[in-house]
């Protein structure tokens, strides 16, 4: 590798393949050179990158990590509220689970981004609203409007935390896209921290079981209490100040993912039909046809807006617009069945609600296809798809606020 690198010093399109190749051995024979190989100005530059050592990010800002304490010190509290006031753990929980978190990560971005406290009023007083109206629905545990309240006001509160993501820059569609791959991130980064606290609960239940003794009761109501809500709080703070923990991944689900849930739907059609099996007079059936669609979409959209990497080769492109395509079928399909039931049953809650959201994605779907046929022959329209995500994402905000506010009132609490 030492001669190599001396024969090829001057070329720093080879020195690049040759670090990628094998960068220990690499650095290796670079520390090995002679200094007066190491003066020359390619080779300075190579020095200070092979010597270069990142700080420790994750516990070096103390004021941001104070801050972190208290806002999972808030969360588990709220978490804690039916603990403390002898309320049912499932009708709060199905009210709240989102105002336990979401207000607290909002709070987060504000404070991070420095924003006047005029900035935090909007937020909070829809924050505020939300929590007095959801918890002052009537208690029917039949009531599919209330359900539906409860299934939406998570995405309502979602789609406030993203606006407060955006700063002073509310009309800024980059941003709506860089808080959509924020969420990808935190996605993973959740999902990892989730694992590991699954592996020290198991390892904590097993180590006090060997001394007979029993703390599952105990570790439920305290330890999993607050360490839940505490998952996307943390892994909030790691990815916004170590972004490339997770970058390259994101990308890689991406690549992975996009022709395997194609071949997957491709199937699950051709299935269907042989099998001779339809959403329209089976009402479960419809709904996870309508799971899946809703899956399905969620993957695409994370793909797209991948686009500075897991999109850069032209067959990724292919894949995501025949995936687009698929899935645009896929919710005909279920637009057709709602439709029908709609017609022969009437009006309901769940079916309109259905109805609305698959038109949504069905209008989405057809732009962002569109624009990836473009992209296919032109790498630089995958801009134009993030655009076209971005732009469509108020009305499914105010889509979520209909159901929530107006749905329970239009249809009489039922």
């Amino acid at each position: 590798m030492k001669d190599i690198l001396l024969q090829n010093i001057s070329n720093p399109t080879e020195l690049e393949r040759l670090y990628q190749e094998n960068k220990l051995a690499f650095k290796h024979a670079f520390q090995d050179l002679p200094s007066s190989i190491k003066e020359q100005p390619l080779a300075q530059a190579w020095n200070a990158r092979l010597s270069y050592s990142p700080k420790d990010t994750i516990f070096q800002y103390k004021p941001e990590i104070i801050f972190i304490a208290v806002c999972t010190a808030i969360a588990g509290m709220l978490a804690k509220i039916p603990d403390l006031f002898g309320w049912e753990n499932d009708l709060f929980y199905q009210r709240n689970a989102g105002l336990i978190v979401i207000p607290v990560l909002a709070a987060y971005f504000l404070w991070k981004q420095k924003l006047k406290i005029n900035h935090w009023i909007t937020p909070f007083i829809l924050f505020g609203i939300a929590a007095l109206y959801i918890n002052f629905l009537p208690v029917n545990t039949k009531s599919d409007t209330l359900l539906l309240a409860c299934l939406h006001l998570p995405f309502f509160l979602w789609s406030i935390w993203g606006f407060t993501s955006l700063g002073e820059n509310t009309n800024n569609q980059l941003l709506r896209i860089e808080f959509l791959k924020f969420n990808g991130n935190l996605a993973i980064m959740s999902g990892l921290l989730l694992i590991t606290g699954f592996v020290f609960t198991a390892m904590t239940f097993g180590l006090f079981n060997l001394i007979g003794l029993n703390i599952e009761l105990f570790y439920t109501k305290f330890a999993l209490v607050w360490g839940i809500p505490a998952i996307p709080i943390v892994a909030t703070y790691l990815v916004k100040n170590n972004p490339n923990l997770v970058n390259r991944i994101s990308p890689l689900i991406a690549k992975i993912f996009t022709p395997l849930v194609l071949i997957t739907l491709i199937s699950f059609l051709l299935a269907m039909v042989i099998n001779q099996k339809n959403p329209y007079n089976d009402r479960e059936f419809l709904i996870l046809f309508n799971a899946m669609l809703i899956a399905v979409i969620a993957i695409i959209l994370f793909s797209t807006t991948e686009s500075s990497q897991s999109s850069s080769h032209r067959i990724n492109r292919i894949l995501l617009f025949a995936l687009s395509i698929v899935s645009i079928v896929v919710n005909a399909i279920a637009l057709s069945a709602i439709v029908f039931r709609l017609t022969e049953y009437g009006i309901t809650p769940n079916r309109m609600a259905v109805l609305i959201s698959n038109l949504l994605i069905f209008t989405n779907l057809i732009m962002v296809s569109a624009r990836l046929f473009k992209a296919i022959k032109n790498e630089n329209a995958m801009e134009e798809v993030n655009l076209s995500i971005a732009k469509f994402l108020p009305l499914y905000s105010l889509w979520t606020a209909i159901v929530v506010f107006a749905f329970p009132v239009l249809f009489g609490f039922k």
